[in-house]
């Protein structure tokens, strides 16, 4: 049976809550980890086995104040992996929050939008 990934938010990494019953996966708050790798690569490997062992319908819930560059990288790995998901039959859904004001994480959820064929949506706060 498939556990829940939760890890909470502190002030350089994001929270995390991946529900392996609903498939709703949370990010939140702003990532500048100091090592990047070890932060992400749980959260990919927990990703890759929801593929595998489950094989239901996915909503990425992105709710961002800050990434830096290493973290976009990771971000857009995750995209990557659920664009191919999707390719391969999975129901995938990407909600990408931003406040009203910061157009910066508005216009990079627009970047990856555009590299992605499934469900993203774009919703201000």
């Amino acid at each position: 049976m498939m556990t829940n990934l939760i890890l909470t938010k502190t002030k350089n990494t994001l929270g995390v809550n991946f529900d392996a019953t609903t498939g709703v996966l949370d990010l939140t708050g702003s990532s500048y980890p100091e090592n990047t790798t070890e932060f992400f690569k749980p959260l990919i490997d927990w990703i890759q086995k929801y593929f595998l062992e489950i094989t239901g319908k996915l909503i990425l819930n992105i709710k961002i104040d800050y990434l830096n560059s290493s973290s976009i990288k990771y971000l857009s790995d995750i995209v990557d992996k659920l664009e191919n998901y999707n390719k391969s039959g999975g129901a995938v859904e990407i909600n990408w929050y931003h406040k009203e004001d910061d157009e910066d994480i508005r216009e990079m959820g627009e970047e990856i939008k555009e590299d992605v064929k499934f469900t993203f949506n774009i919703i201000s706060e």
